[in-house]
């Protein structure tokens, strides 16, 4: 390996684990001062460790770490070593700033509607907040939506750096194994009991509401982060006039794309078919002037989630 390419990995290295410490400091943020004054909890064991602190009095960090050390010694004994370090330090990291925040900060709510009175205010819904601090009344909704804004940069930016969320999601890796149910049905039904918990504790069919409003928020804002405010779109042209339009994608836009062959249905004819992948706003110029090259052409644009190779994002190297 040459130099400059252990220099360019040395920061490629060091800013992972720059991301993996922000988010991970981000997620303590989220549950300490937004999801746990509010007994939510959005799925996972930080989740189910708000729901026990509350119930039980000890800290999330403990609870928390409790379950996660045990699931990562199990995940990795019956599906063997993927976590990776990463996963591992952004475990501990997250414990420590959460044990951080509830010594130093406590359970205090950040958004709350009106002042923090010593005693509730009749006829007023209130929430008391966990463990003393008053009475305060409660902003659900704002507290949701930072919540899930918080928790989205900070689940997204421990993707970036090359971890894992691990906790739960190791139970449903070992149901997957086990069952023909997908891992993406199977982490639904774990974070979902996890998240009706609040109800059968609590007994206040806004918790469990609100806790899959911040999973529906954090999910985009995971994207976002992850995949970035570009918006790719894909389009499969049948054309009849294919060199107009390879002209205008190579030379116009600026852009490659691959040429089929196949044949129609209906006639049994061989017809060309361009594939291009385009950011919105090439498309949108495409689009327009597709009608001015082949007003016949017959077109389908779909969204891409996630586009790599030349001219995009690199492949990743593992």
């Amino acid at each position: 390996m040459t130099e400059t390419n252990t220099r360019k990995t040395f920061k490629n290295e060091l800013l992972a684990y720059l991301l993996l410490t922000v988010g991970s400091a981000l997620f303590a943020i989220g549950d300490v001062m937004f999801v746990n004054p509010y007994l939510m909890a959005p799925g996972g064991t930080y989740g189910l460790s708000n729901v026990f602190n509350t119930l039980w009095p000890w800290k999330i960090s403990f609870y928390a770490i409790c379950m996660d050390i045990p699931l990562l010694i199990i995940g990795t004994w019956i599906l063997g070593p993927k976590f990776g370090i990463k996963t591992i330090i952004s475990t501990i990291l997250i414990f420590g700033f959460t044990y951080l925040l509830e010594s130093l900060w406590g359970y205090n709510p950040v958004i709350h509607d009106g002042a923090i009175a010593a005693a509730p205010v009749e006829g007023l819904s209130m929430v008391q907040i966990p463990h003393g601090g008053g009475w305060f009344a409660p902003d659900y909704f704002l507290n949701t939506v930072v919540a899930g804004l918080i928790y989205g940069v900070a689940i997204g930016l421990i993707f970036r750096s090359g971890a894992t969320s691990g906790g739960s999601d190791i139970i449903s890796m070992i149901l997957h194994k086990y069952t023909k149910i997908s891992l993406g049905t199977l982490v639904m039904i774990v974070d979902g009991i996890i998240t009706l918990s609040t109800l059968v504790a609590f007994g206040d069919i806004r918790l469990p509401i609100y806790s899959v409003i911040i999973i529906y928020i954090e999910g985009k804002v995971i994207d976002l982060v992850v995949e970035g405010m570009k918006s790719y779109k894909t389009m499969f042209i049948v054309t009849d006039n294919t060199e107009a339009v390879r002209d205008y994608v190579i030379n116009d836009l600026q852009r490659g794309g691959t040429c089929l062959t196949g044949t129609g249905l209906y006639q049994g004819n061989e017809r060309k078919m361009l594939y291009v992948t385009l950011d919105r706003a090439d498309m949108v110029k495409l689009k327009s002037n597709l009608h001015r090259i082949d007003p016949k052409a017959f077109v389908n644009i779909m969204d891409s989630a996630e586009i790599l190779g030349t001219g995009f994002r690199a492949l990743p190297k593992e």
